[in-house]
């Protein structure tokens, strides 16, 4: 996959465990010591190396954990990432500003937090808490369902459900099963669970596939679906494929920017028009207005052919 990140991650064997002050600083930093500029102090109590990476997700979702009461557990984005979900990298849309660790602790839990964590007050069974690394995190189900109903706004949640489903840390049916036992928030996140594809291969992929559905009213792609020739030679991946217009859609996200990335785009996307198909490249940067507006313009120079008249097959990704 030519994506920044694979849609899984293995979870890092370096991370620093924070350590409380030990007076003999064997076992950890003597009092002295944990005050001084060559410890940095995590949480109440608790103390690593000041040159321990403070912006890894791992270690900072680490880190968080130990806020946890008894029987509490880390939830939602930073529980999808300890179950190896690459794409929650516990940053906003942005790429810059660092989301709190969401750190499940029931009704009645209370933890002291920063703005590092967030509590997160919803009914937490014994059945929904695992251990895993070491870190305490509620079940990937439960880990995505929260992903979701936290999302900052319903496309976001459609987001984080995709990147959930590409990661394989849950099915969508199971997801729908989770969220149908759930007393609130479900409506939430079965309506995200209809907007949702199991296809999608990054966040901005998924974003500009809701645009396509929300905001140009277009009937639902085929998702990263193989285009193919009449002698079965593969032609390209769409991002997203209108099988009745012969409409591909492609996202250039910076991946793309480098001269050999471009070169290879270009010569798929000759394949492509070759054989018949219409072909648009959306911009990260592009606005949506003007998203929407090169969408209709492409569909309608598409040719609408019938499928015995295509020189093109779709084959819908597995």
């Amino acid at each position: 996959m030519d994506h920044r990140w694979q849609p899984r991650a293995p979870w890092p064997r370096d991370l620093v465990r924070p350590v409380p002050v030990d007076p003999a600083g064997v076992a950890g930093p003597t009092k002295r010591q944990a005050a001084g500029p060559y410890w940095r102090r995590t949480s109440s109590g608790l103390h690593v190396p000041v040159d321990t990476d403070r912006d890894r997700v791992e270690q900072r979702v680490l880190e968080q954990s130990l806020r946890l009461p008894p029987g509490g557990a880390v939830t939602g984005w930073a529980a999808c990432r300890v179950h190896g979900a690459a794409f929650f990298d516990g940053l906003a849309r942005d790429g810059r500003s660092r989301l709190p660790v969401p750190l499940a602790v029931g009704p009645a839990g209370r933890v002291r937090t920063g703005p590092e964590a967030r509590t997160v007050h919803h009914v937490l069974l014994d059945e929904d808490r695992v251990v895993r690394h070491g870190v305490p995190v509620v079940v990937a189900g439960r880990a995505a369902y929260d992903a979701v109903r936290l999302a900052p706004d319903p496309r976001a949640a459609v987001v984080s459900l995709d990147m959930a489903l590409a990661a394989r840390i849950v099915t969508l049916d199971e997801l729908v099963a989770y969220a149908a036992r759930q007393p609130r928030d479900r409506r939430l996140v079965l309506r995200a669970a209809r907007l949702s594809s199991p296809h999608s291969r990054s966040p901005r992929e998924t974003e500009l596939r809701l645009v396509w559905l929300l905001d140009a009213r277009l009937p639902p792609p085929l998702v990263n679906g193989e285009v193919r020739d009449r002698d079965g030679r593969l032609l390209g991946i769409a991002d997203l494929l209108d099988v009745d217009a012969g409409l591909v859609v492609e996202y250039d996200g910076a991946d793309h920017r480098s001269g050999r990335r471009q070169a290879a785009d270009l010569r798929r996307e000759d394949d492509l028009r070759r054989v018949g198909l219409e072909v648009v490249r959306v911009a990260g940067a592009d606005e949506r207005d003007r998203v929407v507006r090169r969408l209709h313009e492409a569909r309608a120079r598409c040719r609408f052919e019938a499928p015995d008249q295509r020189r093109w097959v779709a084959v819908p990704a597995r």
